[in-house]
């Protein structure tokens, strides 16, 4: 990795595309435990990130000066409320430049359903950009600019399977990366992150469950059917509770995921989407069409590992985004060929 630039510098002789394509992947927490609340109104945290072949598209255009989002989706905030902008707006503010991007978003990550969709595109400017604005920053110099947008940012930095602490914003790859079906349920239920870990009373963790992460990372990931049955999400009954409405959905949901052979099924972070993990892509196809067929928005998807998800910014593509694609059952094309938020 090269080091970073001083702020305000281009990395000579680089290559800078004046339109670039990204992709902007979801995540799912395998596990999350939350061990206590901190000072700075965050909550101590463990869990295990893991990004999904289900993605917004994102193209990049410069402009001589402002930073503008593009965007149909009715749910995406305008202007600095949201992340992806912000992200350019910060970046362009430490580089010390007068540059400006046009960003045009094709949304297809559920919005406020745990899946870190707002992260993962706030991520994809700061490494878009980066190149294109010829910083040479990287990954690690992105980083901090990365902790000040959002706990979920740095892991999307760095994607596949990795262990998350302190707030989430501290990331360590993980040696071995899960390869599974997944298969993820929009509950059409937006959530507020910061109203969920509201409801929660960190010091109700049980300490007897606080190392499940810890017992997941030393396990063999090779033997997923044996290591994910030990974890679980400590947000899912704060989100029902301040969601009871979704009760009998979350209830009927995993009920089909699990006996169509998931591995796990859990919610995502704070919620609402929830997530199967298989490892049969027909026992993930059937479960999928079985929740399209009972009413649900259901989308087939797989892991990401750490050196595909890497690949993007290895070469990255330019263009423009395609059309989503997305019929009622969520199933996009491309996510079966191509692998590469808060919570």
């Amino acid at each position: 990795m090269e080091p970073p630039l001083s702020a305000g510098r281009a990395r000579r002789g680089a290559t800078a595309p004046r339109e670039l394509h990204v992709r902007a992947y979801a995540k799912v927490n395998l596990g999350l435990e939350v061990l206590a609340a901190r000072q700075d109104g965050y909550h101590e945290l463990r869990t295990i990130f893991q990004t999904i072949t289900l993605h917004d598209d994102l193209v990049l255009s410069l402009r001589p000066r402002e930073v503008t989002l593009v965007c149909d989706h009715p749910d995406v905030p305008a202007g600095e409320g949201n992340l992806a902008v912000r992200a350019a707006l910060l970046l362009r503010r430490y580089a010390r430049i007068d540059r400006g991007v046009e960003i045009r978003l094709v949304k297809r990550i559920p919005v406020a359903g745990g899946l870190g969709g707002g992260s993962s595109d706030a991520a994809a400017v700061l490494m878009g950009l980066d190149r294109m604005w010829r910083l040479g920053l990287g990954p690690a110099g992105l980083h901090p600019l990365a902790q000040r947008l959002g706990a979920d940012v740095p892991f999307f930095l760095i994607g596949g399977t990795a262990l998350g602490l302190a707030r989430g914003d501290e990331v360590f790859p993980l040696y071995r990366q899960v390869r599974a079906e997944v298969v993820v349920v929009d509950a059409e239920r937006p959530l507020s992150t910061a109203a969920v870990f509201k409801r929660l009373d960190a010091s109700l963790t049980p300490r007897e469950n606080a190392n499940r992460i810890f017992r997941f990372v030393s396990s063999d990931l090779g033997g997923v059917g044996t290591a994910f049955p030990i974890l679980s999400n400590d947000l899912e009954r704060p989100a029902l509770e301040e969601a009871p409405d979704l009760a009998a959905r979350v209830g009927l949901i995993r009920g089909i995921l699990v006996r169509e052979g998931a591995l796990m099924a859990s919610l995502s972070g704070s919620g609402a989407s929830l997530f199967g993990l298989f490892d049969d892509p027909r026992r993930a196809r059937r479960a999928q069409m079985r929740l399209v067929a009972r009413g649900f928005k259901a989308m087939r998807s797989r892991t990401l590992s750490l050196d595909r998800y890497r690949r993007q910014w290895e070469q990255p593509a330019s263009g423009r985004a395609r059309g989503s694609g997305q019929g009622r059952s969520g199933q996009h094309g491309d996510h079966r060929r191509q692998g590469h938020s808060r919570r």
